[in-house]
């Protein structure tokens, strides 16, 4: 189980990810800050406070799994196995770069401690429920753990597994969506528009909790809640804001996928001190 961390801690190591967020992207000239800083609390909860999991045995039979299925988030997934011991600190600012174990998406062949090799869109909750169901299968108790993205929530492999995971009623698997309402092209709902999204979840046979996904005890209490529920999988709708943390980025759709510039980095350092 994860060491007990006060809400303090864990604050603390939230600014500390979003630190290692901005160093990486803006050392690598490229990637994506906005969507990585809008999931700082919701994997920082999982891997501090809510996951079984160990770094210093990370293929642990019991382990929960997480997924990342928006893998072009994975400054913020990076930073958080660093901070948890799975991978080097020190190493965080070679992402994207040749040879670098942090490369521009999660990659199992880089780090093991990976579930999966993740970022083509639409794909993370099949992988999260192929994993809950052999938890099953093998009478494990490990829960699966999978964070999707709102613009990557329109594409319909999405909701082919929600309504195979509700069949089936997979209830060891949690869905997180960081519903930072903006994606690459634009705000969502001058995309594709979600709404009305929980109704949705719920049209397919989830448990439902809608949240605000930079309130960590919300979190917290969401995935306890989630632990309880019985014969259908859980989703967290988790609104957040897109480059939270950082005032210049914060709901600036821009910000999903291009790096802060040398001058950028300094700014947005000094409002993380």
């Amino acid at each position: 189980m994860p060491e007990i961390r006060t809400l303090e801690e864990l604050q603390l190591i939230c600014r500390r990810v979003r630190r290692h967020i901005i160093e990486m992207t803006g050392a690598a000239g490229s990637g994506h800050p906005g969507g990585s800083l809008s999931a700082v609390e919701i994997l920082v909860t999982l891997f501090f406070s809510v996951m079984r999991h160990d770094p210093r045995n990370p293929r642990w039979e019991d382990r929960d799994r997480f997924i990342l299925s928006k893998g072009h988030g994975c400054p913020a997934l990076y930073a958080v196995l660093a901070e948890a011991g799975y991978t080097p600190v020190d190493q965080l600012k070679t992402l994207r770069k040749l040879g670098s174990i942090y490369q521009g998406h999660p990659d199992r062949r880089f780090i093991p401690a990976l579930e999966a090799s993740t970022g083509s869109l639409g794909q993370g909750l099949s992988i999260g429920l192929g994993m809950a169901l052999a938890a099953r299968l093998d009478g494990k108790s490990y829960r699966t753990y999978v964070v999707l993205g709102d613009g990557e929530s329109q594409e319909g492999q999405i909701w082919e597994a929600a309504m195979f995971a509700a069949f089936h009623k997979v209830d060891n698997l949690v869905a997180i969506v960081d519903y930072n309402k903006a994606q690459l092209d634009g705000f969502i709902k001058d995309v594709m528009e979600l709404e009305p999204f929980a109704a949705k979840w719920q049209g397919f046979g989830w448990h439902v909790i809608e949240l605000d996904g930079h309130d960590i005890p919300s979190l917290q209490r969401a995935f306890t809640e989630a632990e309880t529920i019985k014969s259908r999988p859980t989703v967290v709708i988790a609104h957040t804001v897109k480059g939270k943390g950082v005032s210049f980025m914060e709901n600036v759709p821009k910000w999903h996928g291009i790096a802060p510039t040398p001058e950028e980095v300094e700014l947005a350092l000094k409002e993380l001190a």
